[in-house]
């Protein structure tokens, strides 16, 4: 059932996503009685290609995968999206819809506002307005270097970037995902992320069994992973400075 945010504790919805934590207190006063909180389930489907979006979610302990799909099914994300971020940024950028397939990637909580209430505070508050560019912009990197990445860079290193990038948006060094999942997010087969998984596991640096994946060493991963990990959390640490810890 859903709860509205005038069911639920004023602080732990702020704190609960770095842009909410971000948005002026008067604007946040506007805005609270339209946050509804919701169970994000692996797997769940947030939006379709060329779907009216009717809300923008706001992931809290959730991570979603911003996908493309091809005509033969075949698939590859271009981005994550937790804690720091937005889902939907169609909305507030001039459109009602997009390309890419929005879906859970690790269950949580996470938030939802309706696209129309979240379009009329964007046009209405420069705050919020600067807030949500600027986090488009840190976006827009990350696909930018996931395109790169995927082109010129080893599965190995990939497989690294992308467990990197899913742990800054967790809260603990365990993430639950299938290898099925995880090679239609890097859009190779199953049986190379196997390899690269296993490769990982045999120096130690994570922990793998049955889609339950432990990071058991994340400065090995740091320095195992090609540039375009630190390229996307320098931009993102350069947009939205002081992000909290939630």
């Amino acid at each position: 059932m859903l709860r509205t945010g005038q069911e639920m504790d004023f602080k732990e919805v702020k704190d609960s996503n770095y842009l909410f934590h971000s948005i002026p207190d008067e604007d946040w006063e506007r805005i609270l009685p339209h946050i509804e909180a919701v169970d994000m389930e692996l797997g769940k489907v947030l939006y379709e290609p060329g779907n009216k979006m009717s809300h923008v979610y706001f992931p809290s302990t959730a991570i979603v995968s911003l996908l493309y799909e091809l005509e033969n099914g075949s698939s590859a994300e271009i981005a994550v999206v937790g804690n720091e971020g937005v889902v939907g940024i169609s909305i507030f950028m001039g459109g009602e819809s997009t390309s890419s397939r929005a879906v859970v990637q690790s269950a949580g909580k996470g938030y939802r506002i309706q696209s129309s209430m979240l379009l009329r505070e964007f046009n209405k508050s420069v705050p919020v307005m600067h807030l949500l560019l600027r986090y488009t912009q840190a976006l827009i990197t990350q696909m930018s270097q996931t395109a790169v990445c995927n082109r010129h860079h080893t599965l190995d290193q990939q497989l690294c970037r992308w467990l990197l990038l899913s742990m800054d948006r967790l809260r603990s060094n365990e993430l639950i995902m299938t290898q099925e999942l995880i090679a239609n997010m890097l859009g190779v087969r199953r049986e190379g992320v196997t390899e690269a998984a296993l490769k990982l596991q045999k120096a130690k640096l994570i922990q793998y069994a049955r889609g339950h994946i432990t990071i058991l060493n994340r400065l090995g991963l740091e320095q195992r992973t090609c540039e375009c990990y630190q390229v996307v959390k320098t931009e993102y640490e350069r947009l939205l400075p002081n992000k909290m810890a939630v």
